[in-house]
């Protein structure tokens, strides 16, 4: 308890002291930070990947380039101090104001990246920041850490304005989630330390499993199609949550769609191969991806499942006739592995899509390669997903900024299906209370019409709305 109450005590200060912060003195603490993030971003990727033995260590530096130099230029010309909306006609002025002190989950797959996602949008509201590491990545996380710190107070930010725990234990976490003075929570990570975080009575902005379907349509540009699903599921070895996890097509596509998935490169396995992988991927007591399988390269899965594959293969593909836990490889799984899925028709295929995202992954992100504005249109309306990209890479395009104009965000929503507040890309609007000064403007409907018509029991309401709608 003493060491929460230091912990507390000194984001409280922080927060007091960010409050006398104006934009200009916000912003160039922001840009010293992303500028120290950028320069880094080899040597964070290497610790990252020497730490967890996850992932390809070029894309970590991709990812630490994504969550420093996009984010910055997203959030860069925002206003977030002071008046940052002003509407004559309304009589509002919005007056953006921090919360406080924030603790932030970072997850073990993008340990550097996300953190300093996380320290330039808190930096940008003016938020101190309390950092509670994934215990498999916290020694490159609390590097990531002190690199931002060191750069935001070196350009005048408050001391503590960025703490970190270096070991984080069940017991100080548990304290600082029921701290009365902690103003918001942003939890990227595992779904149960999600729940936990929303069940801790803070505001909390959590994340939800991507279990993420693919609809390959028969007006695709398959080629295309294929090179875009391969690139992003072998993007730091499928570490992404909004990585694809099965490509769904119909029948009569299977004929164009297969070899070229052979020709880029993936490895269709046997029913005894999907099986054998199937085991080391999946645990069926826990209900979740193995560890062991997280962020690996096709060779190291292939050995540990005892199978063989040709060499250069960059994707399994596991051909599935269902959805569910007796189908171990239908279920989200941070590796390259794909599952494959043929139906009759496009309601068939369409169908699937909607099954698979409600097997774990329901409001996070689906896909679809068409060309056809109906077909996406009613595909966009029936898988409930936040996130709908079109002929777009899933991993590149929920991240957003890259492929689309969705804030670049390491921690992606997925609204009441993964029990999140919203759907959004978390951003900096998320970290503001919004107060708003409002100006008399007279309502003069409801003045020109006489209380005493409401009373009067004999009046329609089709009536009270003509009569409020007169002079309208």
């Amino acid at each position: 308890m003493e060491r929460t109450q230091e912990i507390m005590r000194q984001a409280r200060a922080a927060a007091l002291a960010f409050r006398t912060f104006d934009q200009e003195a916000t912003d160039r603490i922001v840009r010293a930070v992303y500028l120290a993030a950028l320069d880094a971003r080899l040597q964070l990727a290497r610790m990252a990947h020497e730490e967890t033995g996850i992932g390809v260590v070029e894309h970590k530096v991709l990812k630490n380039v994504i969550a420093a130099q996009l984010v910055y230029e997203d959030i860069k010309a925002q206003r977030t101090v002071g008046v940052i909306a002003e509407e004559e006609r309304s009589g509002i002025v919005e007056v953006a104001q921090s919360r406080g002190p924030i603790l932030c989950f970072i997850p073990v797959t993008n340990p550097t990246a996300t953190m300093i996602f996380k320290a330039l949008i808190c930096l940008k509201t003016r938020n101190p920041i309390i950092v509670s590491p994934q215990q498999g990545a916290r020694r490159s996380i609390a590097a990531a850490a002190e690199l931002c710190y060191r750069a935001a107070r070196a350009a005048g930010a408050p001391e503590h304005c960025i703490q970190w725990l270096t070991r984080p234990n069940p017991a100080l976490v548990d304290e600082l989630l029921q701290h009365p003075a902690l103003a918001l929570i942003i939890a990227t990570g595992t779904d149960s330390l999600v729940r936990k975080a929303a069940t801790s009575g803070c505001p909390t902005l959590g994340v939800g499993p991507g279990n993420v379907p693919v609809y390959i349509g028969s007006t695709a540009d398959i080629p295309f199609a294929v090179r875009s699903i391969l690139m992003s599921k072998t993007f730091d070895n499928g570490t992404v949550c909004a990585s694809e996890q099965a490509v769904v097509v119909k029948e009569m596509d299977v004929g164009r769609i297969v070899p070229e998935f052979e020709r880029q490169g993936a490895y269709f396995l046997t029913p005894e191969e999907s099986d054998a992988v199937g085991r080391v991927a999946w645990d069926p007591l826990r209900r979740t991806m193995m560890a062991t399988v997280v962020g690996q390269p096709v060779a190291r899965i292939a050995a540990t499942a005892g199978i063989s594959v040709p060499s250069g293969t960059s994707v399994l593909m596991a051909r599935l006739e269902g959805v569910g836990r007796e189908f171990p490889l239908s279920a989200e799984i941070l590796a390259p592995i794909l599952a494959f899925y043929v139906e009759d028709d496009f309601d068939g295929a369409i169908r699937r899509c909607s099954e698979i995202t409600h097997f774990g992954g329901v409001g996070h992100s689906a896909v679809i390669y068409s060309n056809r504005d109906e077909r996406i249109e009613y595909f966009s309306r029936t898988i409930d997903a936040g996130r709908i990209l079109v002929n777009m890479p899933s991993t590149h395009g929920a991240i957003g900024g890259m492929y689309n104009t969705l804030s670049p965000s390491f921690t992606l929503s997925c609204g009441s299906g993964g029990n999140n507040l919203t759907t959004d890309n978390i951003t900096t609007h998320h970290l503001l209370n919004i107060h708003r000064i409002t100006r008399r403007r007279p309502n003069s409907r409801w003045f020109d019409l006489p209380q005493e018509r409401y009373l009067d029991d004999s009046v329609s309401a089709s009536t009270l709305e003509a009569e409020y709608n007169r002079n309208f």
